[in-house]
């Protein structure tokens, strides 16, 4: 399978200001681009880039004042297999004591995961169920079902303790909710964001959007879920990984913006029609900008 993937983020600048773009697809999926998925910047400016200590592509540059268009495109070759034949439901915990180096930071608490906050309750709700698979799944049918999902109930501040007293939010809120109930049961997890195509699914689709959702280490490698939609799609990409959604922001700019303009495509190419990779006017489903 072919997908088209790709972003325009339209930003209103008052002054120059340095920014950091988080939007290539990551290393692990490059070798399926067709083409590079390089950062077009209009008006057209110096870019710079370099991996962040998680391994990420980042792109940074000094945006001018005005109107500001950052682009990415290409096309990506996919396997077209549903998430869920991925799943492996004998996957064990590994106990802390012999956890691999590299995934300790992964138990810890972080900008937006309070696990000291959530640690009484992540055991009460979730500390009968067994180890492994079947524990991270309960904690993810609980997340997907506590809180209820509306892009009017986004809030860039909003932590997991609070998403879940106040019972809703997007989907980085249902990760966040789902990572810190891991790392208070002693299992590493980590935040993803990326592409996450509607199809296969019946329509009516929802405006497409960049998503969010964790990977969880069991059974000595890392498995992904998906805490907000909690059922099996096909073509998902990843672009990020971090501990949460403060290490991966899709764009982090040091000064005043305002987002005017935000689409994200991530569409089945059908046949051998190749559309540009970069410009042109996809077919897109703009999600509005409040």
């Amino acid at each position: 399978m072919r997908i088209l993937i790709g972003s325009e983020l339209t930003f209103e600048f008052p002054q120059p200001t340095p920014v950091v773009a988080l939007l290539a697809v990551h290393a692990s999926r490059v070798s399926d681009l067709e083409a590079p998925d390089a950062l077009v910047v209009s008006p057209s400016v110096a870019v710079q880039g370099y991996r962040d200590e998680f391994g990420n592509w980042c792109s940074r540059f000094l945006a001018p004042a005005g109107t500001v268009s950052l682009r990415t495109r290409t096309i990506i070759r996919d396997s077209g297999h549903w998430d869920s034949e991925q799943a492996e439901l004998s996957a064990s915990q590994t106990m802390v004591h012999e956890l691999p180096a590299e995934t300790l930071q992964f138990l810890l608490g972080s900008r937006y995961c309070e696990t000291d906050l959530l640690s009484e309750t992540a055991w009460k709700l979730f500390g009968h169920e067994p180890l492994g698979w079947a524990r991270v799944q309960a904690i993810v049918d609980f997340v997907n079902g506590h809180l209820t999902f509306g892009y009017e109930y986004s809030r860039s501040t909003r932590t997991a303790w609070e998403a879940f007293n106040e019972r809703r939010g997007v989907c980085r809120d249902f990760a966040h909710l789902a990572l810190a109930f891991c790392r208070c049961l002693n299992i590493p997890a980590r935040y993803c964001t990326g592409y996450v195509s509607d199809i296969g699914l019946p329509p009516p689709h929802a405006p497409q959007d960049f998503a969010a959702w964790i990977e969880v280490f069991l059974g000595g490698r890392w498995h992904m879920f998906d805490p907000r939609n909690n059922s099996p799609r096909i073509g998902r990409v990843l672009v990020a990984r971090g501990r949460d959604a403060a290490d991966v922001p899709l764009t982090l700019t040091f000064g005043p913006s305002e987002l005017k303009r935000f689409v994200v495509t991530a569409e089945e190419v059908v046949g051998d029609t190749t559309p540009p990779y970069v410009g042109g006017n996809p077919q897109t489903r703009d999600r509005v900008i409040e």
